[in-house]
């Protein structure tokens, strides 16, 4: 019965580790390719699956002995070399905070292709970005939104003018309570604000044109997005 149950743990293990392998190759090609339109054009995203060799564990069919527990065999590493010619190392020891933030987005938008959250919640995703690169990180979490609920907390304009609905929490400290409220903006009330999170004055006619602008791009975006809609 040992013997047995040994048999189909062996079976199991090298199963799963197969499916995890071919998983891994599949969302490593597919996270690359968001970063490579996240302004990390050289980047290169990989899923290391290894086993770890012990004296007491598991013998595998290529006579192998490795550590188990109840995940299986494997140990599951996310990598990036963020550029060509870097070797690729863990995430979590040499990525930048820009760089954690389109990882960690880049993975959110591969993933929800197959099983999408009700609801995400993005806090300050666009650390450590700016640019061309906010507004494709803003062009990520509308396509987010296209299957779920998205909640974004963000101070860049080119993020912001992606929102279906766009929300200010402002704080009045008049008085000797501090009291803050939640605004919806829209218009050109909506445009002032941009303009100010572009550029802290809301009455610059520069501020003003480049919010226009903004604005224009993400309205592009979302009938681009319709049209592709009612054409599937």
């Amino acid at each position: 019965r040992i013997s047995d149950s040994l048999t189909g743990l062996v079976a199991a293990a090298s199963s799963l580790s197969t499916l995890r392998s071919q998983a891994a190759r599949r969302l490593a090609a597919a996270a690359t390719a968001e970063l490579r339109q996240l302004a990390m054009p050289h980047a290169a995203f990989s899923v290391e699956v290894r086993q770890h060799e012990t004296g007491n564990g598991l013998a595998l069919p290529d006579g192998r002995i490795v550590a188990f527990g109840q995940d299986g065999v494997d140990t599951v590493s996310f990598r990036l070399a963020p550029h060509q010619g870097a070797t690729p190392s863990p995430i979590g020891d040499g990525a930048s905070g820009g760089e954690l933030s389109r990882i960690m987005l880049a993975l959110e938008v591969v993933l929800a292709e197959s099983d999408p959250p009700a609801v995400f919640v993005f806090d300050e995703v666009d650390a450590g970005i700016g640019g061309r690169t906010a507004v494709e990180v803003g062009r990520r979490l509308a396509r987010l939104a296209q299957r779920s609920q998205v909640l974004v907390v963000t101070h860049l304009a080119q993020v912001a003018v992606f929102a279906g609905q766009h929300v200010v929490v402002r704080k009045d400290s008049r008085g000797r309570v501090t009291r803050s409220s939640v605004v919806e903006v829209a218009g050109e009330e909506r445009k002032r604000e941009l303009a100010r999170m572009l550029s802290g004055q809301e009455q610059s006619t520069a501020a003003l044109a480049h919010a226009a602008e903004l604005l224009a791009v993400a309205r592009g975006d979302e009938a681009a997005g319709h049209s592709a809609e009612a054409t599937l």
